[in-house]
């Protein structure tokens, strides 16, 4: 998949005219997911308990969907590649891994197969999400694998153990996530990160002006991320091998500073 043009800026009003004009059956679906966007919003003013709402009502419509794929072939291609990539890196069965945003098991149910038993722990602030997650796990016989799924209210993981997992992973949420979210779980990650252990996750890259459209998809700067890893006593890197595999998203690897 090609990278996305890394210095338009998605929210101004020139761009969102132009792309209505260059893609005139896409702007009643815009228009609706505004109109949800402000409703849910007045609603639930904290990004949190908004981004729940949206997880809620998305998962209703199609659970797949709701993760971002749009077709189940979809679904298993992205959910295949986060894997292979994984195993490329050197994830291996005895290693204990946290997703953070596991969703409905895209790549989840991979690792859960791969891992031994009760080594995969995936939370996700959706209930919704995770539901559709059991689902997941029962059509693919995976209950004897024991997998652990957690809803959180926030991504301060302070109920998981110290140094416990050696692989912590999380695709598609920082997309989703303003700073004080994103900084709120790298304040945090360390903690639950073993040593010799890595966090990688991914986000979508702009090289201009950072944005969000609609509170549901923000664009950021590399080096305000990896800025915001160092605060916390943090290496991080981008992965430049990720840059060439057919995903909309960069990546991101965060380790404990001492073992860069």
């Amino acid at each position: 998949m090609p990278r996305k043009n890394l210095q338009v800026n998605r929210a101004t009003l020139g761009h969102r005219l132009s792309y209505a004009l260059r893609h005139p059956g896409r702007v009643p679906g815009y228009l609706g997911r505004a109109s949800r966007d402000a409703w849910l919003r007045y609603r639930s003013p904290d990004h949190i308990a908004y981004y729940r709402a949206v997880m809620r009502s998305d998962t209703r419509a199609d659970p797949d969907a709701a993760v971002g794929s749009r077709s189940r072939k979809r679904w298993l291609a992205l959910g295949a590649l986060q894997f292979d990539y994984l195993l490329g890196h050197g994830l291996r069965p005895e290693h204990r891994l946290l997703e953070i945003g596991c969703g409905n098991l895209r790549a989840g149910w991979r690792f859960i197969e791969y891992l031994d038993p009760g080594h995969y722990h995936g939370v996700d602030i959706s209930p919704d999400i995770l539901f559709a997650a059991q689902d997941t796990l029962v059509s693919q016989g995976l209950q004897d694998r024991l997998p652990t799924l957690t809803p959180v209210r926030d991504l301060t993981l302070r109920f998981l153990p110290e140094a416990h997992f050696d692989v912590v992973h999380a695709h598609s949420v920082f997309s989703h996530s303003p700073l004080p979210v994103i900084e709120e779980c790298l304040a945090h990650v360390g903690r639950v990160l073993a040593p010799g252990g890595w966090f990688d996750f991914t986000f979508d890259r702009t090289e201009g002006e950072e944005h969000h459209v609609l509170r549901e998809d923000f664009y950021y700067r590399t080096e305000t991320l990896t800025g915001l890893a160092a605060r916390h006593g943090l290496s991080a890197r981008l992965m430049d091998d990720w840059e060439e595999l057919p995903h909309g998203q960069s990546k991101i690897r965060v380790t404990h500073a001492r073992e860069r």
